[in-house]
């Protein structure tokens, strides 16, 4: 039985005033609206995403980035649409490889638009474990939900997983190859803190130089963010890769690159680079088979390193002792707006699955 004896109304009035849990300012709130603002609707330029899979970078143009763009900004403004497309559909999210950010912003944007989730979060609880092949996993998927959503080690699973899923499927990282959808959410980033980027017809004084310390060769996140700036050549000054690596570039890579548009050089000195760069984006891990590699662990900021007062800085995430907590509060960081964008960015995304904007 309650005493309703105790009295419990003699509170202090300074904690009456404390919120119950501490506010975290976000420095960039108003961006997501300017962007909208600022970027024309064309809705006809995602036709071609509707009910599609998405596997690279190299299915996008420029129009259907900018377009994509102006929808996360429009989720962002309004995180909970009054529209909820996914309402019935089912979104088998299958990560086979470890995943924090990825796996919960595709969970997070699916409910917001009012889908319902089948998780898998370790390949050692399915038929792959005992050798079960991916098309027949494919099959059975077919039948459970409306589209997936697969991380992968094996960056040929996708590959061979469509030759028999009758549904679409999203690439969330498929070993070194590529992370089409974490690209886009740092374009995304990129055009809130300069939205216009996205112009062709810029003045010289306007384009920015890009740093990227990582190796395109090994990243999959690198691999994809360059195939979406190679969309946009006019924007860059230059891509400066920052990199001590014997190998910087797969076969072919940096000449697909620059026939796209885009000027890069590579630097194995950063300290020397870093005065000059407006973007530093900046990534140590790639994800090997069942462990990963460490690259560049000799490249580290912090609050002293000689950065432009102006310049951003962007990461993947998870970070390492590459890039120090101290940043944390300073205007270089745009690294949790970044991940904070990717559940934006992919609500617009998955929006095209169903073609309703």
């Amino acid at each position: 039985m309650v005493d309703k004896s105790i009295e419990v109304d003699e509170v202090d009035p300074e904690l009456q005033t404390q919120p119950l849990v501490p506010e975290v300012p976000n420095p960039h709130t108003d961006s997501a609206e300017e962007l909208l603002d600022y970027i024309k609707e064309k809705p006809g330029s995602l036709l071609e995403l509707a009910n599609q899979s998405i596997v690279s970078a190299r299915q996008f143009n420029r129009d259907m980035l900018v377009q994509l763009c102006r929808l996360a900004a429009k989720y962002e403004k309004n995180p909970i649409p009054v529209q909820r497309p996914l309402t019935g559909k089912i979104l088998i999210s299958a990560f086979y490889e470890p995943s924090t950010r990825t796996r919960l912003s595709f969970e997070s944007a699916w409910h917001r638009l009012g889908g319902d989730i089948m998780s898998i979060t370790d390949a050692a609880t399915t038929g792959i474990a005992k050798g079960e092949s991916y098309q027949d996993v494919a099959e059975m998927l077919s039948g459970y939900g409306d589209l997936v959503v697969l991380r992968d080690t094996n960056e040929r699973a996708i590959y061979e997983m469509m030759e028999s899923l009758r549904i679409p499927i999203i690439n969330a990282g498929n070993g070194v190859d590529e992370h089409p959808t974490q690209a886009l959410a740092d374009m995304y980033a990129i055009f809130k803190w300069r939205k216009n980027l996205i112009e062709y017809d810029l003045k010289s004084t306007e384009k920015v130089r890009v740093g990227i310390i990582g190796v395109p060769d090994r990243m999959r996140t690198v691999r994809s963010l360059l195939l979406f700036l190679s969309l946009f050549p006019e924007s860059w000054e230059e891509v400066v890769i920052i990199s001590n690596a014997k190998k910087v570039f797969s076969e072919g890579q940096r000449e697909e690159l620059e026939e796209r548009g885009l000027k890069i050089r590579v630097s194995a000195d950063m300290d020397k680079e870093l005065p000059e760069l407006d973007i530093i984006y900046i990534n140590a891990i790639a994800w090997v088979g069942d462990s990963y590699e460490e690259h560049g662990m000799e490249y580290k900021l912090d609050k002293n390193s000689k950065m432009k007062e102006s310049a951003i800085i962007l990461h993947p995430l998870a970070r390492g002792d590459e890039l120090s907590t101290d940043l944390d509060k300073t205007e270089h960081n745009w690294y949790f707006d970044q991940a904070r964008g990717a559940v934006f960015m992919r609500m617009a995304l998955l929006t095209c699955y169903v073609w309703l904007f």
